[in-house]
């Protein structure tokens, strides 16, 4: 099982320590945001000025990573695919088209995001439902065109908290937009509260680019640590095993300091899993 972490667990580094230090701790792949110290560009939900940020250094930073023998499976964006402001969310995707072109000259097989949302109104609402489901689906199918275009996939990544906030709502979704290049960033925590273990697998497992993992107690709000909340990590492994083996799995919400122990308990359910 190949087990990562997120850089933006990482935000006091730079590229260079924040690589050395994942390989030192054990772990052997990554999402990549740029969000290091000699890097800071990241932002969640929106954009940052990125116009002085050219191809050549992403593509150096994630040699970095590389040489330290952690393998950058995704180019982490996270904007809003939802902004109801034309003119902001046409920024948007302009800006999450120009990291399709950093990922692929820098050889990173997917770009990542979540749905997006108004922070004043996040989640499922009945008056406005309709019209940001058909804004994301929109914004897909333009990505998408763009995605075939420079050979990467994009990872799109559910949540109970959002527009799509279930298993079955996310294969619907891949349905509607009809392209082979949207594939799911699936955090199980993220989906525990509408869907069970198997319900993830059962309707996303052939879309399936790569896994975040965290927990999530079912009645909260934000997640927790691995093996801090309500998710069955040995069936959830178990199920991996049989139906996504080799998906990176990179963990999420950690830090320098409790990520080695974190490490070790993915570890632990993962052994565990094979005694089911």
């Amino acid at each position: 099982m190949k087990v990562g972490i997120v850089t933006r667990s990482f935000p006091e580094m730079t590229n260079e320590q924040a690589a050395a230090f994942m390989a030192r701790t054990g772990f052997e792949t990554t999402e990549l945001c740029l969000s290091q110290t000699d890097s800071k560009y990241w932002v969640y939900n929106g954009i940052s000025d990125i116009s002085a940020l050219t191809a050549a250094r992403v593509a150096a930073i994630a040699d970095i990573y590389r040489s330290q023998g952690i393998e950058v499976c995704s180019l982490g964006v996270f904007t809003n695919l939802i902004e109801t402001d034309e003119a902001k969310r046409a920024a948007n995707l302009a800006y999450f088209e120009r990291h399709m072109q950093y990922a692929s000259e820098a050889r990173i097989p997917v770009v990542a995001t979540e749905c997006g949302f108004d922070p004043a109104s996040r989640g499922v609402r009945v008056d406005v439902y309709e019209s940001r489901f058909n804004l994301l689906l929109d914004s897909l199918g333009w990505l998408c065109e763009r995605a075939e275009r420079y050979g990467v996939d994009l990872a799109l990544e559910p949540c109970v908290i959002d527009i799509v906030p279930s298993a079955k709502r996310m294969a619907d979704t891949i349905s509607q937009v009809g392209s082979p290049r949207l594939r799911v960033l699936l955090d199980p925590a993220n989906l525990i509260a509408n869907s069970s273990e198997r319900d993830m697998f059962d309707y996303l497992a052939p879309h399936i680019a790569y896994f975040h993992g965290k927990d999530r107690k079912v009645n909260d709000a934000k997640g927790r640590v691995v093996g801090d909340g309500d998710i069955d990590w040995p069936l959830f492994l178990r199920l991996y095993h049989e139906r996504c083996e080799g998906k990176p799995f990179i963990t999420e919400y950690v830090k320098a300091d409790n990520c080695a122990e974190i490490l070790r308990r993915v570890r632990e359910y993962d052994r565990l899993s094979a005694l089911l």
